[in-house]
This record gives structure tokens, C-alpha cells and sequence, in this order.
């Protein structure tokens, strides 16, 4: 008799039921994760728009332009600056010997030294940030943001070993996004202040979600006794680390090319509307992503008890939560899209196309998060590989596209939709191929495809364009809900079987902790 992905049912008898249980757990643990960070990127909505509504109303698409493509190089660099441990501190936990509080200081001290470094020569060399130049003086100020970014992911990494979400939502959904949209309307009524009142702003909110991460983490662990850095193996982290390191970067690099070559080809506004449309597609990249950091330590503990079915059923269960979630945000956003465009300026209405684009896309790539989570572990070099090749297909598809659409005199909104669809293209390159690759590694199949998506979405559809025809209030306080709504009773009665429903039970009534 065989499981779901083929592998002996091992069910019955005393070793049967271990399996049993210890995959219930698992199964709990991660649904716990899902339905804190879905709770996450609830939050997380209602913190953003404010922000976008303010960037976009009062400081304008050009500031909001510049903004972004400073951000691009201070968030790759703050992802480069964790050197990996974002995701390898779980093995560095599971398998050192020392005092667990010890290896996160380790971890700490090493992305301080080395973000340190990286806003240092951003200080002093700051052009490659400014391409379209600078909003003022005060942009100076953003490489200090890329320390916090790097140290409170190695924080929250730390925190997910032991399985606490909860303080990676307060953290990022919560306090970091409040924290920038009322610094940044404030900053409004402060004269001296007012120019660079988004570079400030952003400033403000790394740091407050970095003591956020670090007030939890230092209960959770710890101080460190008698700890004493250990310089060899400081280097032999850092350098195990390096292929984690560079995926890393190349995955925050495929959300943040777009946006660097569109800024060579058009203006800073298109690039300001452009960046509107992708931090509301970010909102459901974010239920992926949460996903992670506790994903990856349970895939460690059955790497280490070479439980290769285990690993794939854990892979597709996250990996079908995921889209299945994200294909309802992306529905509920999607359709109603140029309503919440609209909301940020009646400039703004134009990157409703990218914003289309952009969500499908997100949809597309949680296969290859998924994969990746195990792929880390199995096959750096070769997850690292595929990583790259998606960078440059994405960066030879953007430039093509948009010279295509500049031939056929396309306007800028055109543009940029065809840069969203690039990056759309490249992700589903990297699914096929990261899936393909781990079922050859585990010698399972590794699907996160189910029909009743269709069957879900279709209903969803028509209820969306029966409400594109009401007036837009209407359309975003009712028409986006009533379609999460429709697509959700749907995939719930056609798509969710038991195992999937775990998510939305207690932890208590899943039967298991999530303390690990």
C-alpha cells in the first residue's frame, strides 16, 4: 500500500504510528506558521496602503521614483549582509554543540561586520544608489538602513528555529510598515524635514523592527556566558554560507532588476507608479516567504533522518497552502486593480497592468520557494545555479520586451507591464526547473498544482467583473471581499481535503505544539 507522493504507507504498527504522529506535527507546526503569518499579511495590507497613499499623494510619483531605485541596492545588500544565515542559522543550530545563544552571536556579529562594511562604501561611493538622482541630503542616510535590514533577519531566523512567527509578524507586518507610514505623514509638518521625509521615514521603521525582533529573541535565548567570537569559524560560516548568501540576494535581485532597468529606459514617475504596483503584489509574496523560516527547520530535522517522502509531502502541503492562498489575494486584488491603484493617485492608475502581471507572477513562484527550502540543504550549488540563470533570463527578457514595446511606440504604462511580464516568465522558469530538480534529488513528485484552483477561480472571476461595474468605492469595500469570498468557500468544498483544513484548526485541535 502507498502513500500520496508513493512511498510505503507505514501506518500500521508501533513504528507506523510514530510516523503517523511525527508527521501530524510536522503538519501542525507548519500550519500554525501559515495561519500566523496569514494573519501577517492581513496586517500588513491595512499597514501598507497608508504608506502607498501618502508616497503617492503628497510626495509624488517622482520622489516615490528615486525612493525606490535607492532601495533596490540598500535591501540586496542587506540580504547579502546576513551571508546566508537568513536560512542557514537552522543548521547551524541543529548541529553545533555550543550554547545555542552563542551561535546567534556568532551569527549577529558576522552580518554586523560585514553590512557595516557595505553601508560604509555606500556612504562614501553613493552614486549607484541615485541613479535618477537624489530627493535630498537626507538620502544620504539610507545605506545605515541595510545593517538593521541584515541583523534582524538573522534575529528572526533565531526566532523561527524554535518556531515564534509571532515576532516576525510584530516585526514586519506590524511595526515596520506603522512605523513608516505615520514617520512619513508626519514628516509632512516638519519644513526641515519634509524633503526627505521618505528616506527618514524608512529609516526610522528598520530600526524599530529590528528592537521589535531583538526584545523576543533576547527572552527566547538569552544573553551569551562566556561567549567569545570565534574568528575561524566566523570564516568557515561565512564561507559554507556563501551559495545561501548569493541566493538570497538573487532572489530579492529578481523583485528588484525590474525596477533598476525600467529606471534606465523610462522616467522617474513611470518608476514611482511601477513601484506602487509592485508593493501591493508584494503583500501575498509575503505569505510565501513567511512560509520559510518554518519550513526550513522542519525540513532539517527529516534531512537528518533521510526522510525523503516526508520532505516532499512537507514541500507540496506548504506549496499548495501557499498558492491557494495567494491566488485568492492575487484575484481580490487583481480584478478590482485599477480601483486600487486608484487610491494612491489618479496617476497611478496606469500601472494597472504591471500590477496584473506582477500578481500572477507571485503565484507562479512559490513552487520554486518551495523547492528551494529543501534544495538548500540538498543541492546549494546547483539550486545557486538555476538561481543565476533565472537573474539573467529575467534581465535578457526585461531589456527585449521593453526595446519590443518601445518599437511599437508603446506609452510607459506598456512598458512596464511588459517588465512585469518578464519577471513573470523568468519565475516560471525557475518553478519548473526547482521542482523538477528536487523530485530527481528525493525521487517523489513535487506538484503544487490542483484543479480545483480552476474551479475556484472561474466563479471568482464573475463575481469580480459584475463588480468592476459599480463605482469604486463599492468595487474595493465590497467587490474585493465578496471574491476572496467566493473563491474561498469554493477551493475550501472542492480542493481542501483533511490534511489541507489543518490549517485553519487550533493548535490544540491539529494535535500538536508548535514548540518543536
Amino acid at each position: 500500500m502507498t502513500g500520496q507522493n508513493g512511498a510505503p504507507d507505514t501506518a500500521q504498527g508501533p513504528q507506523g504510528e510514530q510516523d503517523k504522529d511525527g508527521a501530524s506535527n510536522d503538519l501542525a507546526t507548519l500550519a500554525k506558521g501559515g495561519r500566523t503569518n496569514f494573519f501577517g499579511f492581513l496586517l500588513r495590507l491595512v499597514a501598507r496602503l497608508p504608506f502607498l497613499f501618502i508616497a503617492g499623494r503628497f510626495y509624488g510619483a517622482d520622489q516615490l521614483g528615486r525612493f525606490a531605485s535607492a532601495l533596490i541596492i540598500i535591501e540586496i545588500g542587506g540580504q547579502l549582509a546576513t551571508l546566508g544565515l537568513k536560512r542557514g542559522l537552522a543548521k547551524e543550530l541543529g548541529q553545533s554543540d555550543r550554547e545555542e545563544s552563542a551561535v546567534i552571536a556568532d551569527g549577529l556579529l558576522l552580518s554586523l561586520l560585514f553590512s557595516s562594511l557595505l553601508a560604509g562604501i555606500l556612504f562614501i561611493f553613493p552614486d549607484p544608489m541615485f541613479p535618477n538622482g537624489m530627493n535630498s541630503r537626507w538620502d544620504l542616510l539610507l545605506p545605515f538602513a541595510l545593517v538593521f535590514l541584515s541583523v534582524t533577519e538573522v534575529m528572526l531566523a533565531a526566532l523561527a528555529f524554535r518556531f515564534n512567527i509571532a515576532a516576525t509578524v510584530r516585526s514586519r507586518a506590524v511595526v515596520e510598515p506603522w512605523v513608516l507610514s505615520i514617520a512619513a505623514g508626519a514628516l509632512l509638518f516638519v519644513p526641515a524635514l519634509a524633503e526627505g521625509g521618505l528616506a527618514i521615514s524608512y529609516l526610522l521603521s528598520v530600526v524599530a523592527a529590528a528592537v521589535t525582533a531583538f526584545i523576543p529573541m533576547l527572552r527566547m535565548y538569552g544573553i551569551p556566558h562566556g561567549w567569545k567570537p570565534q574568528t575561524i569559524r566566523l570564516l568557515q560560516i561565512a564561507r559554507e554560507n556563501l551559495p545561501l548568501a548569493l541566493a538570497d540576494a538573487i532572489e530579492w535581485g529578481t523583485r528588484r532588476l525590474d525596477i533598476a532597468i525600467l529606471g534606465i529606459f523610462v522616467s522617474p514617475a513611470t518608476v514611482g507608479v511601477y513601484y506602487v504596483a509592485v508593493q501591493v503584489a508584494s503583500l501575498p509574496q509575503k505569505l510565501k516567504t513567511s512560509f520559510e523560516p518554518i519550513l526550513g527547520p522542519v525540513i532539517v530535522r527529516k534531512l537528518n533522518d533521510k526522510d525523503y517522502a516526508a520532505i516532499a509531502r512537507q514541500v507540496c502541503q506548504a506549496g499548495f497552502w501557499i498558492i491557494a492562498a495567494q491566488t485568492g489575494v492575487a484575484l481580490a486584488l487583481g480584478i478590482p486593480g485599477e480601483a486600487v491603484m486608484g487610491l494612491v493617485g489618479p496617476g497611478f492608475v496606469g500601472g494597472t497592468g504591471a500590477l496584473a502581471f506582477l500578481l500572477g507572477a507571485e503565484v507562479v513562484a512559490a513552487t520554486a520557494v518551495v523547492s528551494e527550502a529543501a534544495l538548500i540543504y540538498l543541492a546549494r550549488i546547483r539550486n545557486l545555479a538555476v538561481s543565476v540563470m533565472t537573474l539573467a533570463l529575467q534581465g535578457v527578457l526585461t531589456v527585449a520586451l521593453i526595446m519590443l514595446a518601445q518599437h511599437f511606440d508603446l506609452a510607459e504604462p506598456f512598458q512596464a507591464a511588459s517588465v512585469a511580464l518578464a519577471l513573470g516568465l523568468a519565475l516560471a522558469f525557475a518553478s519548473i526547473t526547482k521542482s523538477r530538480m528536487l523530485g530527481r534529488m528525493l525521487g517523489q513528485s513535487i506538484n503544487n498544482f490542483r484543479w480545483p484552483l480552476i474551479w475556484a477561480i472561474a466563479p471568482a472571476v464573475v463575481v469580480g467583473y459584475l463588480f468592476t461595474l459599480t463605482p469604486e468605492w463599492i468595487e474595493l469595500a465590497i467587490g474585493a471581499p465578496a471574491i476572496l469570498a467566493t473563491y474561498g468557500y469554493v477551493i475550501w468544498k472542492r480542493g481542501f481535503g483533511p490534511e489541507d483544513r489543518v490549517l485553519f484548526k487550533s493548535g490544540n485541535k491539529a494535535g500538536a505544539s508548535a514548540e518543536g
